[in-house]
């Protein structure tokens, strides 16, 4: 008898070391909404927090520090009836950078078109391969998207089953009413978005995505100018994907979420090394041309 209390606690210890992918922070607010029931969204809120963080999403197991770091945060702006809303989503994942207690942001996003409908009580199902919910559909493609994108920064398109996923998502919702699945409703929609990461001719900007992080934010904790180089390198294989097809959502999101970075990485470079960095994104995002000669200033 004292031999299985001992097995059954050390089988509790070692699971408790481990656990689901994701540690994300779950908001829902109706700022815009007046005189609603605002319990509801508190379960609504408690319902996703639990969907994203205890369901299993992928085949590992997790340590509690390798979990991945996340925040989604849903704006309903519209109560059009008493089970269905308009609102926005907006979408940050951050990667730990080796060595460091300092998080790179990955991506930042906000989906404009998230429509969905759900009641009080109701449970959040989902299961790959059917469409049934906007709400959790929507909430499991961007949770694909998240593990693909990780899993792209530590090995070369090492994401794509789960973008495959997130594209089942896609293919299941093209009958939905809800807007945001059809390539013909805009060229920023999660469509597009799976479409630029499983389309092979873009593949140079997911396997920069690799050379940024691993082979350049990962080594500048020991090797700061090594881990520059790996970050140009990656520079210079999103200049040939812009090269090949300019003005591709998935390069606006990579920007969008790299910016303010890369200008700070190279404020600090040589200036040899600033004039090329400059020159490149100048090229690849020129409506931001001003920002970037700040790293030719030093002007953060």
């Amino acid at each position: 008898m004292r031999k299985f209390i001992v097995l059954i606690f050390s089988l509790l210890i070692i699971n408790s070391l481990y656990s689901q992918e994701f540690n994300c922070s779950v908001q829902v607010s109706a700022p815009q909404i007046q005189q609603t029931n605002r319990e509801k969204f508190q379960e609504l809120r408690k319902g996703l927090y639990e969907f994203v963080n205890e369901r299993n999403w992928t085949d590992f197991s997790y340590k509690i520090d390798e979990r991945i770091e996340c925040t989604i945060a849903i704006t309903i702006t519209q109560e059009i009836s008493s089970d269905e809303y308009k609102g926005k989503m907006n979408l940050v994942l951050r990667r730990p950078v080796f060595g460091t207690s300092y998080n790179s942001i990955l991506l930042n996003y906000i989906d404009n078109d998230f429509d969905f409908q759900w009641q009080e009580g109701q449970p959040l199902d989902f299961t790959e391969g059917t469409f049934t919910s906007n709400l959790t559909a929507t909430i499991a493609y961007y949770i694909y998207i998240f593990l693909g994108l990780d899993f792209d920064s530590f090995s070369p398109l090492g994401g794509s089953p789960y973008f495959n996923k997130a594209q089942a998502i896609v293919n299941a919702a093209q009958n939905a009413r809800e807007r945001g699945w059809k390539a013909f409703e805009s060229m920023k929609n999660r469509y597009w978005l799976s479409e630029n990461l499983m389309n092979s001719s873009y593949s140079n900007i997911r396997k920069a995505m690799y050379e940024y992080h691993r082979k350049g934010l990962d080594v500048m904790q020991d090797n700061i100018e090594k881990g520059r180089q790996g970050i140009m390198n990656s520079l210079e294989m999103l200049q040939r994907a812009h090269r090949e097809k300019p003005r591709l959502f998935l390069m606006q999101l990579v920007l969008e979420a790299k910016r303010d970075e890369m200008i700070n990485i190279f404020s600090e470079a040589s200036p040899m090394d600033k004039t090329k960095a400059v020159n490149i994104l100048k090229e690849i995002d020129p409506s931001k041309a001003n920002d970037y000669q700040k790293i030719i200033t030093n002007q953060k």
